[in-house]
């Protein structure tokens, strides 16, 4: 069931962990992903038990800010081993442009779905949820669905503001003529407003779209995480686990099973990249 996103400062509602947080607080919050790696390769979650074969439906997997592949390698290797045919972004270190990133993003969703002859799933952490969610209005006919980790979806700028002098950092870098980084232009400028603009734009109503998030989150206000086009799922976990964490795997088997489900009648449809 799709839920409507609560309003940042409504009385009763819980705020940002890092608000009134003691550094205490703050390092228990650094090392909990590692804790977090340690649940998953010891839980049968892990192991395939309880998981159904994904049929080879394809998925794509997109990295969060200031990460590249790597970070979901865990997760990559864990669905393959599950029957789904994964495909890296190919994103070595997500602080490119916005609208470059996405182009580079579409074009490989548009080579991935003709290879395969089938729409793909779109597996995105943090900024590459945000990604996930504007590459599906964008090609609506080729996602299958959308699962987002920790994606600020709502409001792209509701971060700890810790991070957000990281992000102001490479944007200052970016503007100074560093390649490969985006500029103060995506952050208030035509880029910035783009961006804002396809968020706020309604999802297509025929693409499963998931949205995860954690009120434990250290990164991201998860009041920015529900979205009211999303089925909205809670889990406790931190920002940078949710790519390892148990229950998110638990929750990945059981909404992409469901796409490749749904998708097996059309195997032997014309779809993008087969004649019809």
């Amino acid at each position: 069931m799709r839920t409507a996103a609560p309003t940042q400062g409504t009385p009763g509602e819980q705020a940002p962990p890092w608000i009134g947080a003691s550094p205490a607080a703050a390092l228990r919050a650094l090392q909990r992903p590692w804790r977090e790696v340690s649940e998953l390769v010891r839980s049968p979650v892990w192991r395939g038990h309880g998981v159904a074969d994904g049929g080879g439906l394809p998925v794509l997997l997109v990295p969060g800010f200031l990460a590249g592949d790597p970070s979901l390698s865990m997760m990559n290797r864990w669905l393959l081993a599950r029957g789904y045919r994964p495909c890296t972004s190919r994103i070595r270190f997500n602080v490119d442009c916005t609208s470059e990133a996405l182009e580079r993003l579409e074009r490989r969703l548009v080579e991935f779905t003709d290879g395969t002859g089938r729409p793909a799933a779109i597996v995105g952490q943090s900024r590459g949820g945000l990604f996930a969610k504007i590459i599906a209005a964008r090609q609506p006919d080729r996602v299958a669905g959308i699962v987002t980790l920790g994606s600020p979806n709502v409001d792209h700028m509701a971060i700890n503001p810790l991070v957000a002098r990281q992000v102001r950092f490479v944007a200052a870098l970016g503007t100074a003529g560093v390649p490969g980084m985006f500029r103060d232009d995506c952050l208030q400028g035509q880029c910035a407003q783009e961006l804002a603009a396809w968020l706020d734009r309604p999802f297509p109503t025929h693409v499963p779209y998931v949205s995860v998030y954690s009120r434990s989150d250290w990164v991201v206000d998860w009041h920015a995480c529900v979205d009211p086009d999303a089925d909205n799922v809670e889990i406790d976990s931190s920002h940078l686990g949710m790519s390892v964490h148990p229950k998110v795997y638990g929750l990945i088997g059981e909404r992409l099973a469901v796409l490749a489900g749904r998708n097996a009648s059309r195997r032997d449809e014309p779809g993008p990249g087969r004649a019809g």
